[in-house]
């Protein structure tokens, strides 16, 4: 063990023995690696105990250079790919979430019929993924490729298909079930040893410094209204918190407490038990409901669909690696492959409808699933016109890709359903910030995305990579990890990234919920185009894979 990890197991073991004599945390299990926090019982505290934030914080309070709060796929990939760069490894960090299970990896059993909650995951992803150790996990369990995607038009008028060999590639990406994911993320966390996680917990509430004076910004009330306290006289005392000098600020009239790094204050989290957190940097990862968004005052911009997204796990007539996917009058239909006979269905309709295809029988679902695909609304579309374009064009250019002469091919029927109809709304949200001092936003806590086109995970995972990097970049400059300025660094990289993307997924949305002739028309002429043009099929391929803008490696500093 070397000097710097026999320094972090002391750090925890003194605060875990002094925790428990004083109540601070009722219950506390910790390895040799890693300290697991849990809040499942504890004792009744004072009334004083009972403020919110108290006026003067505990000297125990744990302080950490990262509290990650939510521990779901895009959280737990952050704190994996912490643990696994050798310039952050050596910070404290740890996992807020109320799931009892994060940092304790489940076996996922090949038997078992599929998860319906799945996510499409891209190369680019898979790069990030294996980069942490997580991939390796995913391969032992369950995962399906898929090579080829058809997308069509209820109206018959046009078709298109993409296949890896477009690109060059052995696959367009992966579908794979979203507790699989989880798992293996857990795995990697395990492995590390590096990362505390404290759950069950719920934040009750973050309250963080302005960029300039230091002080805390005014806390969010439950009616959103900002409420100040008056600053008074202070009196400071040095100490020292592992490798970093801090300042303790005692408030002689509110007996407000500030933990200073660099001048500026540190955040400050309190738990629904009462119990008090500081940190360099709080990073929200909690979702799209996020408190931490909230709670750092960032505003955003949303609307909903009016749609509700039907998911379920299907078994097919024959296995196939192709994602399937018709847009109807009231939204996409897409079948994706988990491997052998199963499928994965993501019907995005109407409420009303979502509840009609929740609450029919099986049989009548295989039906309207089945009726939906091949036989309601148009026609479909013709291949002759793609084939003798395709074959035309070949012999004026040589860099055609394989897919422009492919004719439409038929889906396979859905034969059984194999499991609960669940459903959830679709919305558009995005953070108009991502990050300011001692605070960043990743994945449904800075947007959201209608699941057209899968790239709601995606995006997150590309900003848990940029971050990490960026708070690498900060490390070995030397920098504060919760200034502003590096932060903004993140803002920008990932905003350059996600409002592109998520502009073209609203369009499309928008695009194919219209149904108007002219408008038909130009989708028709838009599907044709992209299957006759390969060098424009090449780019929405290697856009939507992630390769344009592709995700740094752990290991390149």
């Amino acid at each position: 063990m070397n000097f710097s990890s026999l320094l972090r197991s002391n750090l925890a073991f003194r605060f875990c023995t002094s925790a428990m004599h004083s109540n601070l945390f009722p219950a506390v299990c910790f390895s040799s690696s890693s300290c697991t926090v849990s809040t499942l019982t504890h004792s009744r505290q004072t009334e004083t105990d009972s403020e919110v934030c108290p006026e003067r914080v505990k000297p125990e309070a744990m302080e950490y250079d990262i509290l990650i709060v939510g521990g779901g796929m895009v959280g737990a990939a952050l704190g994996c790919s912490i643990a696994k760069n050798p310039l952050l490894a050596s910070l404290r960090v740890a996992i807020i979430d109320s799931s009892s299970s994060i940092g304790v990896s489940q076996g996922m059993p090949k038997n078992a019929i599929p998860d319906p909650r799945v996510s499409a995951i891209t190369p680019a992803t898979v790069s990030f993924l294996k980069d942490m150790g997580a991939w390796d996990h995913i391969e032992t369990c369950r995962h399906a490729p898929f090579k080829s995607m058809q997308v069509w038009d209820y109206t018959g008028l046009g078709y298109t298909r993409y296949n890896a060999a477009d690109v060059k590639k052995p696959c367009l990406g992966y579908i794979v079930e979203n507790n699989v994911l989880l798992s293996a993320l857990q795995h990697c966390l395990k492995d590390a040893g590096l990362i505390d996680t404290i759950c069950p917990a719920q934040v009750r509430s973050v309250k963080f410094p302005t960029c300039i004076t230091g002080q805390f910004e005014p806390e969010l009330s439950e009616n959103n209204v900002r409420e100040r306290t008056p600053s008074n006289e202070t009196v400071s005392t040095s100490f020292h918190v592992g490798s970093t000098v801090g300042k303790e600020e005692i408030n002689l009239g509110k007996k407000k407490q500030s933990h200073q790094v660099g001048g500026h204050a540190w955040a400050q989290v309190e738990l629904e038990d009462k119990n008090c957190l500081l940190a360099r940097l709080v990073v929200g990862a909690d979702g799209a409901r996020s408190k931490v968004r909230t709670m750092a005052g960032f505003k955003t911009l949303s609307w909903d669909y009016k749609q509700q997204a039907v998911i379920c796990t299907v078994e097919m007539e024959r296995g196939h690696l192709t994602a399937w996917q018709r847009f109807l009058p009231t939204g996409p239909l897409a079948i994706l492959p988990m491997g052998d006979l199963f499928s994965n269905i993501v019907w995005s309709t109407t409420p009303e409808r979502a509840l009609d295809l929740k609450t029919m029988s099986d049989a009548e679902f295989v039906s309207a699933v089945n009726e939906a695909l091949v036989e309601d609304y148009g026609p479909f579309p013709s291949s002759l016109s793609a084939e003798v374009l395709g074959l035309k064009l070949s012999s004026f250019f040589t860099d055609l890709t394989p897919s422009v002469s492919e004719p439409f091919e038929v889906p396979p029927c859905v034969t059984k359903v194999l499991t609960e109809r669940l459903s959830f709304p679709l919305s558009f949200g995005h953070a108009y910030k991502y990050a300011s001092s001692r605070v960043a936003l990743i994945g449904d806590a800075a947007h959201t995305v209608h699941p057209l086109a899968g790239q709601g995970v995606n995006l997150g995972f590309g900003d848990a990579a940029s971050l990490m990097n960026i708070l690498s970049e900060g490390v070995k400059n030397g920098a504060d990890i919760g200034e502003a300025s590096l932060l903004a660094k993140y803002e920008k990289d990932r905003m350059l990234a996600n409002i592109p993307m998520m502009t073209i997924l609203d369009g499309l949305q928008r695009l194919f919920s219209a149904n108007f002739g002219p408008v038909n028309f130009a989708r028709a002429v838009g599907f044709q185009a992209v299957q006759l043009l390969g060098p424009l099929k090449q780019q929405i391929i290697s856009y939507a894979m992630g390769e344009r803008g592709l995700l740094k490696p752990l290991m390149d500093l």
